[in-house]
């Protein structure tokens, strides 16, 4: 699976990427990959203000449960409630389903974190 380059990453298997002023997250296709089947998407709190690497919530496969970190500080705006009936489609599209959505502090923030290339050499590493 390739990594996209519209977007970037945190070396905790984050991505984000910006959508309007907010920036959706979810998780890589590398950490799809290790945790397995996924069964369980959630304990992410609309409203939590948190810091750079604080937990925002938790996935849950068959193999091991997760934390999710901010890969930025910021206020989670929205969960996508979809994840709560069909946590497989992350497993299924990685790239394409968001976990939550983040109101950044400092929008310039995600210009620290990783690039695909960067992530590339994160995850082989892994």
């Amino acid at each position: 699976m390739s990594i996209p380059s519209d977007r970037k990453y945190a070396s905790t298997h984050e991505w984000i990427k910006a959508d309007g002023d907010v920036m959706l997250v979810g998780i890589t296709g590398p950490a799809q990959e290790q945790l397995g089947d996924l069964v369980f998407v959630g304990d992410v709190r609309v409203g939590a203000k948190l810091a750079a690497g604080a937990t925002a919530g938790v996935v849950e496969s068959v193999k091991a449960a997760s934390d999710i970190y901010a890969p930025v500080s910021g206020e989670v705006v929205a969960f996508n409630e979809a994840l709560n009936d069909a946590p497989e489609t992350i497993n299924a599209s990685p790239y394409n389903t968001w976990i939550f959505k983040l109101k950044a502090n400092n929008a310039a923030d995600i210009e620290g974190l990783l690039d695909a290339a960067g992530y590339q050499a994160v995850a082989d590493a892994s």
